[in-house]
């Protein structure tokens, strides 16, 4: 296989990602109306300890654990950021940090 033919697999791949992570998106920000609904805490601790430890035991590479927790700690991070915004303009929000 060619350099510009794997590119194009990894652009592809990209934009699955791109839109695996808005679909969470929108499911964060519904489990955030919920815990507003019902003053439950935005952060919790034990679901993202219990979550980090789910994905480095099913982690077979070739990518290291380390990045994975990394990848989806920002990811937490982020879903948080939304849920305390409730989303109001996140996509402009963001764009520029």
């Amino acid at each position: 296989m060619n350099l510009s033919r794997l590119r194009r697999r990894i652009d592809d791949l990209d934009q699955e990602m791109l839109s695996l992570l808005n679909r969470r998106a929108v499911l964060v920000l519904r489990v955030g109306r919920l815990k507003k609904k019902h003053s439950v805490p935005v952060f919790d601790s034990k679901r993202e300890a219990a979550l980090l430890s789910r994905l480095a035991g099913t982690n077979h590479g070739p990518l290291p654990t380390r990045s994975i927790r990394l990848i989806f700690k920002e990811i937490l991070r982020q879903s948080r950021h939304l849920q305390v915004g409730d989303g109001k303009n996140s996509h402009k929000r963001f764009r520029n940090k």
